[in-house]
């Protein structure tokens, strides 16, 4: 008998693009800032130190709640556990304008930390939901480069703003945007196989099973060095560029733009080499050129020959490496288990925050007007991950 039943409809995928637009929200008002963090700091009376921290503690908490959302996102579905991030994103987000002392500031950032990191999480598992291993990789590494964008775009962005209308100026248009995105993000549902919520103990046992794989492990330092080393320059830039070197908030945002558009260049690269070259020999390239970067930049602070020029060149080619190394760590990490993508999602997310939070804690810690906290922790960041390649 034929079955004259109505084909089911077609099932609806999350259109990529939009998965990239809420994935680079999740650490656009970090980069965004930088620039202003100067103003920020004279305006409200503080150190640099101290508002310094407004970059390291944004990092803590991107860090920290990253582990949460994957589990939540499980159990609940992307799309609520998605809105209900950008409702504290934007509550943060608000909090900050009218802050009048850098400890309102702070608390203002930590909730706009905790609020943006599920963009990054959730984007992440979207992609894992809706494409077979091999469309996921070619994604991933998409969504890796849109990413790349956001440090590249987003100081200038915020230096323009910061020198026309002030610093608070910057979270006026960080709040409309995460305002629009939230009333526009119409993303269908992709987790079709929710899943119980693990108790604490559960989670950290996959957490713990995830670490316990030498590949894993190796790709996730690798890749957790390489994604937010270069935080540490940018916390310090303002300071660094200003202060010793003369640049105006403007041209420190210019400054920041052309270091991170060698990361646009790197993983451009790495995108290319995709499917070409092994995994491992195109993360290993990379941090070969993070290696020569940082150790450049450390030789010339040292011989006292420091200016702009010679500043930025070494954090050029140091970016480079980022942007080839970290697509690739990404790449293997998410492949060593696709029945795990969710929570390598989050361990990942975990750790390379918490990195880049130790990396700004030392810098910000050391500061001395000089480059060389800045040359000596990238050089620590490019070592470890380097030994962490050796034998994945």
């Amino acid at each position: 008998m034929r079955d004259r039943r109505p084909p089911p409809p077609p099932e609806k995928k999350a259109p990529l693009p939009l998965l990239v637009a809420v994935t680079m929200t999740g650490t656009l008002a970090l980069h965004v800032f930088v620039p202003a963090l100067a103003a920020a700091a004279a305006d409200l009376g503080t150190t640099p130190a101290a508002a310094q921290l407004t970059i390291t503690l944004y990092l803590v908490g991107l860090a920290s709640g990253q582990l949460v959302y994957g589990p939540l996102s499980d159990r609940f579905g992307r799309r609520p556990v998605l809105l209900g991030g950008l409702s504290l994103y934007l509550l943060g987000l608000l909090l900050a304008i009218p802050a009048q002392s850098i400890g309102v500031l702070v608390v203002a950032r930590i909730l706009q930390s905790l609020g943006a990191c599920g963009s990054l999480v959730i984007g992440r598992a979207m992609v894992r939901d809706v494409s077979t291993s091999p469309d996921a990789t070619r994604k991933l590494a998409i969504l890796t480069l849109a990413m790349t964008l956001t440090p590249a775009l987003a100081p200038g962005l915020g230096g323009l703003i910061s020198d026309a209308f002030g610093w608070r100026a910057v979270f006026v248009a960080l709040a409309a945007l995460v305002a629009v995105l939230g009333i526009l993000v119409l993303l269908p549902e992709t987790n079709r196989h929710k899943t119980p919520l693990p108790g604490i103990g559960a989670m950290a046992a996959g957490y713990l099973r995830l670490l316990r794989n030498p590949t894993f492990r190796a790709y996730v330092v690798a890749g957790s060095c390489a994604g937010t080393s270069l935080y540490a320059f940018l916390a310090v830039a303002p300071f660094l560029l200003v202060d010793r070197l003369g640049r105006s908030t403007q041209e420190v945002g210019l400054d920041c733009l052309i270091v991170v558009f060698g990361m646009v260049a790197g993983a451009t690269l790495a995108s290319r080499l995709a499917g070409r070259v092994p995994i491992l020999r195109a993360a290993r390239s990379g941090n070969w050129l993070c290696l020569a970067g940082a150790a450049s930049l450390l030789a010339i602070d040292q011989a006292g020959g420091l200016s702009v020029t010679s500043l930025i060149a070494p954090l050029v080619l140091y970016a480079v490496g980022v942007g080839l190394l970290g697509p690739n760590a990404v790449a293997g990490l998410m492949n060593v288990d696709p029945h795990a993508a969710g929570s390598a999602s989050s361990l990942y997310g975990f750790l390379q925050m918490a990195f880049g939070a130790g990396f700004t804690l030392v810098v910000a810690a050391w500061h001395d007007a000089s480059a060389t906290p800045v040359a000596a922790t990238l050089l620590g960041a490019a070592l470890i991950a380097a030994a962490a390649l050796r034998r994945p």
